[in-house]
């Protein structure tokens, strides 16, 4: 049971109630009484049951499919519990979305992550929590706490539990390369390779090679997220084309969009790893094995309400 209970309140809206609630049990702190409609012609319509006054609020939300519902849901409880004189107020956004635009990489486009980062400030956050961006340097958009967790100590739980011999962790492209020497170290210095690919569009791409030596070896591969399933299927095809034995896809973020599903079903993985962070609808692919970061989050909800640091999480779920 937490200290202070009784001034640390759990919001949730409506795009992960199932974490949401897993977090709750795993800290034996009930969910607020939220009241989340809509008014006729579809606008957002809140309102907080609880007294919130001088509490520690932690609104989990991710900004997930539908992504501009979710992110005005949340701007809106960030709004309500400021207007309702809160204590502190922390964005809980297990999966952040736009963070794909976090710079001007051509004429007339936004940098969209930091419009997000401008409208959970402006709305109230205090500070934001989250798991595996897209781009770490979005941090430095925020002139407010962010705390960056990563998910390889659940996903690597999972993979250790899967007894691989021999394992080369691999990245679908030189991009994430650190995540993958990351993996490689924890897993006790395994061997790295790169799938080394050419991107058409945003959604095509044209792999090249292989960099590093896969033949009649288990191969891991990593990632941050899956979108529309292109990249990650494609370095599949080509670990198994260059010889690999046993093929295992550890992502954090499965936002599986578009023709996703297909494109899994179709690779040659053996098992697909993703974290819950994103709530799955519809029908999965065959071979999803999905982890929860509800022990995760809990313990960074945890240190947080207690003034402890998050830097023992970052590799180890160990309390």
């Amino acid at each position: 049971m937490l200290s202070y209970s009784d001034n640390i309140l759990l919001i949730a809206g409506n795009a992960h109630r199932d974490l949401a609630d897993s977090i709750s049990a795993f800290l034996d702190v009930p969910l607020s009484n939220t009241q989340i409609g809509r008014f006729p012609d579809g606008e957002i319509d809140i309102k907080i049951e609880d007294d919130i006054r001088g509490g520690d609020c932690f609104v989990l939300q991710p900004l997930c499919p539908p992504v501009n519902e979710n992110w005005i849901e949340l701007l809106l409880l960030l709004d309500c519990l400021k207007r309702a004189s809160a204590g502190r107020v922390t964005a809980v956004m297990p999966y952040y979305g736009y963070a794909r635009k976090d710079r001007k990489d051509e004429g007339r486009v936004p940098i969209s992550a930091k419009v997000v980062a401008n409208t959970l400030t402006q709305c109230g956050a205090d500070r934001v929590l989250t798991i595996d961006m897209h781009a770490a340097q979005i941090q430095g958009f925020y002139d407010i706490p962010v705390d960056h967790l990563n998910a390889k100590p659940v996903l690597l739980e999972a993979i250790d539990a899967m007894n691989i011999t021999d394992p080369v962790i691999v990245t679908p492209d030189v991009g994430g390369v650190k995540m993958a020497r990351s993996y490689a170290k924890a897993i006790g210095n395994a061997d790295l390779a790169i799938v080394d690919k050419r991107r058409i569009s945003g959604s095509e791409i044209a792999v090249e090679h292989m960099i590093g030596e896969v033949d009649g070896r288990n191969v891991i591969i990593v990632d941050d997220m899956i979108s529309t399933g292109g990249s990650i299927s494609e370095a599949a095809r080509v670990c198994r084309m260059h010889g690999a034995t046993n093929i295992v896809i550890a992502v954090s973020h499965a936002v599986l969009c578009g023709p996703a599903v297909e494109r899994l079903n179709a690779c040659p993985a053996d098992t697909i790893l993703v974290t819950d962070t994103i709530p799955r609808h519809g029908v999965a692919p065959d071979k999803l094995k999905v982890v929860s970061v509800a022990p995760l989050l809990g313990r960074a909800i945890r240190n947080l309400h207690e003034s402890k640091s998050l830097s023992v999480l970052f590799d180890t779920l160990d309390d």
